[in-house]
């Protein structure tokens, strides 16, 4: 079985220990991050309102995760955390903060855990929207706190060429599956970690596996032998 990961060089180890034994697996990020400057996110924090009151945190990534620790002392005591992704809850806690509730999907499946405002969410500068505004709807006070960009990189002939001979494609977020759409075969397992990916990969490509944890090995397994392969 050929894999290719597409994640960004050191973002993958994890996703390396879930795929079946033998495999051969290719590495073509097809994304890169910039972070922000912590002191640039903590002074965007410190510039709302809501400074020191915040009753509820929300983080959608690990990449944001990195931010929580600096900016904790805009909640109040007790405050509430949620995540998005089993990942980013571990890295919220390597910063000592317990994770009230976690979705393993999109951000929006918080939405009626969120029950305790002013809220905070650091996220994506290009973050979804449907949280916020679900959270709005409600008259629950947001601020919304942009920790990093991610740039579409553009794959050369020698990627196109290894993402045609795969037999599984991993994909972490619809911005990457932008870049990939037109090169990975029709008959590829995509994998995604959640329905927010899901969506964006199946609205061109229909062998699309929601998985992320150690049972993506024996799914995998079973999905390249499913017929239309």
């Amino acid at each position: 079985m050929r894999v290719v990961l597409t994640r960004e060089r050191g973002q993958n180890e994890r996703l390396r220990e879930w795929l079946p034994e033998g495999c051969e697996v290719i590495e073509v990020p097809v994304t890169a991050t910039d972070y922000y400057d912590e002191s640039v996110v903590v002074e965007r924090v410190r510039a709302s309102d809501s400074f020191g009151a915040f009753a509820s945190l929300v983080v959608t990534s690990t990449r944001s995760a990195r931010y929580a620790g600096a900016v904790r002392s805009a909640l109040v005591e007790g405050a509430e955390c949620f995540s998005v992704g089993a990942a980013t809850s571990s890295a919220l806690g390597a910063v000592g903060l317990r994770v009230t509730a976690q979705s393993l999907g999109a951000a929006i499946d918080l939405a009626r855990q969120i029950t305790r405002s002013p809220v905070l969410v650091l996220g994506a500068a290009t973050m979804r929207d449907e949280l916020v505004a679900s959270l709005g709807a409600r008259g629950v006070d947001v601020t919304v706190v942009a920790c990093y960009e991610t740039r579409r990189l553009t794959l050369g002939d020698d990627d196109r060429a290894e993402l045609a001979r795969a037999d599984v494609v991993v994909v972490g977020a619809p911005s990457a599956w932008s870049v990939l759409d037109d090169a990975v075969p029709v008959t590829t397992v995509v994998v995604v970690p959640g329905v927010t990916t899901a969506d964006a990969v199946r609205s061109t490509h229909q062998r699309v596996l929601v998985g992320w944890g150690p049972s993506l090995r024996e799914r995998l397994l079973v999905a390249i032998d499913e017929p239309g392969r």
